[in-house]
């Protein structure tokens, strides 16, 4: 189970703090990192999104020392990495505050197995965000038989 993960944003307070509303947890800066703030859930596993600033990445750190960090000078807008978070919001509660924000947010099917509101950090950024509804059809379609399953009629 992946406990937490890290995106980029241009306003990693931001970004934080709307995340953590999406959760409706809490965001607190991320120490270890400066400039970046962690959204919290507040659930019984710890789960947060660390959110660095654009063109920070992580490197191994010297020797045994924990990781560093260094500056992009041209940071991709946009990348592979994504996320797939719970959310005890409806879908307009959640759309509501991707308008609001001015980020892209639709609902889409992930080919008819199950649905996720696609929510765009600063349109560059997917979150794919699902409801207790959609988190049902998700995990009675993403376990390791149903992707044998899905994998035996695509040949």
């Amino acid at each position: 189970m992946i406990l937490h993960a890290s995106i980029s944003a241009t306003d990693p307070k931001h970004v934080a703090h709307v995340l953590a509303e999406l959760w409706e947890g809490e965001a607190l800066p991320f120490a270890p990192v400066s400039g970046a703030w962690i959204a919290m859930a507040g659930d019984v596993r710890g789960s947060g999104i660390e959110v660095y600033p654009n063109g920070r990445a992580l490197i191994p750190g010297a020797d045994d020392a924990m990781f560093d960090t260094t500056e992009i000078e041209h940071p991709p807008r946009y990348g592979a990495t994504h996320l797939a978070i719970q959310c005890h919001r409806r879908q307009d509660e959640i759309e509501a505050i991707a308008q609001r924000e001015g980020w892209r947010s639709v609902r889409c099917s992930r080919g008819g197995m199950f649905d996720v509101i696609e929510f765009w950090i600063e349109n560059s950024t997917m979150i794919e965000v699902l409801t207790s509804e959609m988190q049902r059809d998700y995990q009675a379609t993403s376990s390791i038989e149903a992707w044998r399953e899905a994998i035996g009629h695509m040949a």
